[in-house]
């Protein structure tokens, strides 16, 4: 599954806060993707979740989020559309391109491939666009919920229930998705396309997938999808699923940058507006948040930055164990560290070297816990100790630095 999930909030099209999840890979983000849901469903929902965390294993963040009304997001569900889970979805698409980087995958799952395929055409930094289940037009949705529609029509608004929970389905809704026109959204998109879909769908027949196909222009791709149902629930047609798009997506979100010399590359650092300390770090081709426990007033969205600090230095400590043992060929299988960081009385900081108790006031206190396995001997692994303290790091902190600051004017 994914390295990590980030829970993020962002204003939906309606302007309510929406619910949204960010798996994110470990190490270097090949591309960002942007995942909708189908209709009444969740970020939350299985496949959704499996989906999002295979893609993150292939080296994709991907952004999952609840629409108006749905899952964890605010507002009335009532007062949705489709026209307002298309604008959800360039929301989503704009939260990325601000703080984290603009999508260059689509993804969308049934009434959300069809809302997918309508926002293509105005996020830009699109390059590919998968669905999965889609319909070839909006309403066909209201298949769903057919014997209600007489009373929404006649009354105004109807509460129909849809996989075991209740809907209030308004008229306006009717209105908007026969108004919608997904054939020639797909005909003018201009952008590669991957359909998946199971040829034994019973909520959206496959009719859909080839109505799609035909319309839309080169590149394009179809996937069948076998036995899988329409909600992808079964684990292993999720894996392929994600599996096939990742592979296909590689083709069009462009080869991974070159790693460059980290010397030459600065770590920027932003403000993401999102709760009071969020921040998005820039670290060459990684992406990464850094936030304040919850006590801090942050929303522990991300390490703080003395975690990142200690991560720095447990990093650090590692690598050079492992160069050190390998050099001298000793019989080390894995070195793990554990760091913790304290702020102490430099005058209480018994195990602290005479320079350092003589400081006065508080100091930061760094404690690495270093395990090591491997048929070593005592002395190998004091001298193994001792090596630990030539991590270019930990001489840093206990030298310190010189940190020059320039005001620069802003992008």
């Amino acid at each position: 599954m994914s390295a990590e999930v980030q829970r993020i909030s962002f204003k939906g099209s309606l302007d309510k806060p929406l619910s949204a999840r960010l798996d994110l890979p470990a190490g270097t983000v090949r591309a960002t993707a942007l995942l909708a849901h189908c209709f009444t469903c969740s970020k939350d929902l299985a496949a959704v979740r499996r989906i999002a965390g295979e893609l993150a294993r292939h080296g994709f963040a991907v952004l999952r989020f609840d629409f108006t009304g749905l899952g964890s997001s605010e507002g009335e569900f009532a007062n949705t559309d489709f026209s307002s889970n298309v604008g959800d979805i360039l929301a989503a698409a704009e939260y990325l391109r601000r703080n984290f980087e603009a999508p260059k995958l689509l993804i969308g799952h049934s009434l959300g491939g069809a809302a997918v395929l309508t926002a293509a055409p105005r996020i830009p930094e699109a390059v590919a666009v998968a669905t999965i289940g889609a319909p070839a037009d909006a309403e066909h949705v209201t298949r769903s919920f057919h014997a209600h529609l007489d009373e929404i029509e006649n009354t105004g608004s109807a509460t129909v229930t849809l996989a075991g929970r209740e809907f209030r389905i308004r008229d306006d809704f009717l209105a908007d998705v026969r108004g919608q026109n997904v054939h020639d959204c797909v005909k003018a998109m201009k952008k590669a396309l991957l359909i998946l879909h199971a040829p034994r769908d019973e909520v959206v027949d496959i009719e859909n997938a080839t109505a799609l196909f035909v319309a839309a222009k080169h590149p394009k791709s179809f996937i069948s999808l076998d036995t899988a149902d329409h909600l992808i629930s079964d684990p292993s047609d999720a894996a392929y699923a994600a599996k096939v798009i990742a592979a296909w997506a590689g083709r069009y979100v462009g080869a991974e940058p070159p790693a460059g010399d980290a010397d030459d590359k600065a770590i920027r650092v932003s403000e993401t507006g999102e709760g009071t300390f969020q921040a998005y770090v820039q670290a060459g081709r990684h992406r990464l948040l850094a936030d304040e426990p919850e006590g801090y007033g942050g929303n522990d969205t991300g390490p703080s930055p003395y975690d990142y600090l200690s991560v720095a230095l447990g990093a650090c400590t590692t690598m050079t164990l492992r160069m050190y043992a390998d050099h001298k060929k000793l019989p080390v299988e894995h070195v793990s560290v554990e760091v913790s960081h304290g702020k102490v009385h430099a005058a209480d900081c018994q195990d602290c070297s005479e320079e350092v108790r003589g400081r006065g006031g508080k100091i930061d206190r760094f404690e690495r816990m270093i395990s090591i396995d491997g048929d070593l001997d005592a002395e190998t692994r004091e001298r193994m100790r001792q090596i630990a303290d030539r991590c270019p790091v930990h001489k840093t902190l206990h030298a310190g630095a010189a940190v020059v600051t320039r005001l620069v004017d802003s992008d």
